[in-house]
């Protein structure tokens, strides 16, 4: 019976796999389990084919019956049969030929000492994804090398095969080892051909189910975008309901061949989606899902169920995604310069395990914002430049756009880019500041502005950038410049309740990973004057002179005694010393040493600095001298006030100071898209 023949080749051939895998200590119990089901089905078969059992294997001769049949038959020995072969598919057979290749080359990895870990891993990973695709293909793991004939095997061989026969027999021999050489070789193609084909057809994917999209290049549109949702919306309502949503693979986690979880995301809406083998779903669905690298964008469809556990670790936590439908919209790097994970890790972790260094995330940026803490942070950036417009609109002021480029210092001293135009020089604008005044002279009456400064400090602090946003204004007032000061003290409180009662989950998120105090601010705002500022710090032990600058470190110490006395992360310092200030600064009336200027702080760092402006052209152009500026490059502005001018002040606020010192973040560059610095104009 030509089939009952062959089940005993393969139950021989099952037998000595399950030898093989028991003799192996390093596999468990339930890793056996399967060669051993697959022996007992083939024995199964074998009886119901037959109606009998499988006969026990002969028992081999012992090395004393060797002996005496060599003695009898005159010391030759008959060459035994060798084993009957493995029945494999021809799959199989073509992934071991995958297996050993690619156990050769980790093999040779190891041994190659210039290679890093890393990169062996690689290797290593490959191998072991080949024995996975065996072991799924067969039900069993791929058996251990074959070792090479040894010498002395080869040369009994070779003297029981008759070395004395005729050199037409030795060559006859050779041609059909030849031959089938041959016949070996282009089997052996065909499988790997095969396995190829099966390959690629697996990565494409599988018709409507899943795979990789074409490229999307508006080629149609069918309106299938109005049936897509977001996961923030998703909620325990829409139990039982089938959506559609485009999102990044945030991570995948496979339970054998059967289940995969995959972690979605959308800027900071997390949630679990579960794909598991089923009527719809295939083993080979389930495989693509689990090879999704991170971050790759997924388009996902699927039914939402209740989850049985919430996860914690999801923003969707009381909900899950079984999905049935995926395809790859854009695949990501399987392997990413950073991890998001280690990215977003809280500060008290950070010592414990590791972090990523700044320049690594800048470098990376477009990744490292990524994160749930930095979604938030330029979240809260966006909306102070939004209420910052808001509450200005309000309030009778009108935006301007003002020029860049500029043929003048338009806040003197050094702190300037000088570039070549065209034939003669031009600078960066280091503020609007001459032309607001010029708006004011136009008759703008109040105006404000959001757009780039430049200031070429050479600082590589935690607080100074070389480019970063202004939030400047400038507004006529009646009698006094502190009717200026009103105006900025309602700004500021508008911004910091909105910021508090409209995007306290975002403060959340980013307390979770920078955990601080909240901001505190008084209404009315605290108003410091400069004597008595100085009068803290020497009460507190400071040395500064009456006229001196605040250092850094001043500034923070008046910041905490502040802090101390009112209760107060946010103050106005007024009456700066005139020799400190711009030359269009209003000196104070009472005297001459002071000035009508003023800072703002937050948490102890200047945020603002602004002042009454110099409306008479003839003290302008006195101060312009005293300050040494050419008069030459200044003189259309000069120019604007011989015509009349209102009485006015402003001031210009770093946009990114004040969200990183309203959140209590470390580095401003945490609060710059893609932060300029003396080192840095990349990316």
């Amino acid at each position: 019976m030509a089939d009952a023949a062959a089940l005993l080749e393969q139950i021989a051939a099952q037998g000595v796999a399950v030898r093989e895998a028991k003799s192996d200590k390093s596999r468990t119990k339930e890793q056996n389990q399967p060669v051993i089901d697959r022996l007992l089905d083939l024995k199964k078969q074998y009886k119901e084919l037959t109606g009998e059992d499988v006969p026990a294997p002969n028992k081999g001769s012992s090395k004393k019956d060797k002996k005496q049949k060599k003695a009898t038959e005159g010391g030759s020995e008959s060459k035994s049969e060798p084993p009957a072969p493995v029945a494999i598919s021809p799959e199989a057979a073509a992934l071991l030929e995958k297996i050993a290749q690619q156990g050769a080359k980790v093999r040779e990895g190891k041994s190659d000492k210039s290679r890093s870990k890393e990169q062996n891993q690689i290797l290593i990973d490959e191998l072991l994804k080949l024995k996975a695709d065996y072991k799924e293909l067969t039900g069993s793991d791929p058996p251990g090398p074959t070792k090479a004939p040894s010498q002395k095997k080869k040369s009994a061989e070779a003297e029981a095969s008759g070395g004395d026969a005729g050199s037409s027999k030795n060559a006859a021999k050779k041609a059909e080892k030849e031959r089938k050489k041959a016949e070996k070789e282009k089997a052996k193609a065909a499988r790997l051909a095969e396995m190829e084909a099966r390959k690629a057809a697996e990565e494409a994917g599988s018709g409507d189910r899943y795979g990789l999209l074409p490229l999307i290049t508006s080629s149609e549109r069918i309106g299938k975008s109005e049936t897509y949702v977001k996961v923030a919306d998703l909620d325990r309502r829409m139990v039982g309901q089938r959506v559609a949503l485009r999102a990044r693979v945030q991570k995948t986690k496979a339970t054998g061949n059967k289940m995969c979880f995959v972690t979605l995301r959308q800027r900071t809406a997390t949630m679990q989606a579960i794909v598991s083998v089923g009527e719809e779903v295939s083993k080979g669905m389930v495989t693509f899902a689990k090879n999704i690298s991170m971050e790759s964008v997924v388009d996902v469809e699927g039914v939402i169920v209740a989850a049985e556990v919430t996860g914690a670790w999801c923003t969707q936590n009381d909900i899950e995604l079984h999905f049935d439908k995926i395809f790859v919209v854009s695949a990501a790097a399987p392997r990413l310069p950073l991890q998001l994970e280690d990215a977003a890790r809280p500060e008290a972790l950070e010592k414990e395990l590791g972090t990523v260094n700044q320049d690594v995330r800048l470098d990376n940026r477009v990744l490292d914002v990524r994160t749930p803490a930095n979604q938030a942070i330029f979240k809260i950036q966006a909306a102070v430049c939004l209420y910052f417009r808001e509450y200005l609109i309000m309030n009778g002021f009108q935006e301007i756009h003002t020029p860049k480029l500029i043929s003048a210092a338009s806040e003197g001293g050094a702190n300037v880019f000088k570039l070549g135009y065209f034939d003669t020089n031009a600078f960066l604008a280091q503020s609007p500041q001459l032309y607001k005044q010029m708006a004011i002279n136009s008759d703008f009456d109040r105006v404000f502005e959001i757009a780039p400064v430049f200031r070429a400090e050479n600082s590589c602090t935690h607080r100074h950038l070389t480019e970063f946003t202004g939030l400047d204004l400038e507004m006529t007032f009646y009698e006094h410049y502190h009717e200026v000061l009103d105006v900025f003290d309602g700004l500021f409180v508008h911004i910091f309740k909105s910021l508090q009662d409209k995007f306290s989950k975002e403060i959340e998120l980013i307390n979770q990973q920078f955990e601080r105090e909240p901001f505190q601010f008084l209404i009315p705002s605290l108003r410091l004057d400069w004597q008595d500022g100085i009068k803290m710090l020497r009460e507190s032990g400071e040395e500064i002179g009456d006229f001196d600058d605040l250092s850094t470190t001043q500034e923070k110490r008046l910041g905490a005694l502040v802090k101390a006395k009112y209760h107060t992360d946010f103050y106005m310092l007024d009456k700066f010393p005139l020799q400190i200030r711009p030359f269009y600064t209003m000196p104070d009336p009472n005297n001459d040493n002071y000035s009508n200027s003023y800072d703002f702080m937050m948490r102890g760092e200047e945020i603002l600095s602004g002042a009454q402006r110099i409306h008479d052209p003839e003290l302008l152009l006195k101060r312009a001298n005293l300050h040494g500026i050419p008069i030459d490059t200044i003189q259309s502005y000069l120019d604007s006030f011989k015509y009349g001018s209102f009485p006015h002040g402003g001031g210009g606020v770093g946009m990114e100071r004040v969200v990183m010192l309203f959140l209590g973040l470390p580095n401003i560059r945490k609060t710059s898209f893609f932060p300029r610095d003396p080192k840095r104009v990349t990316p």
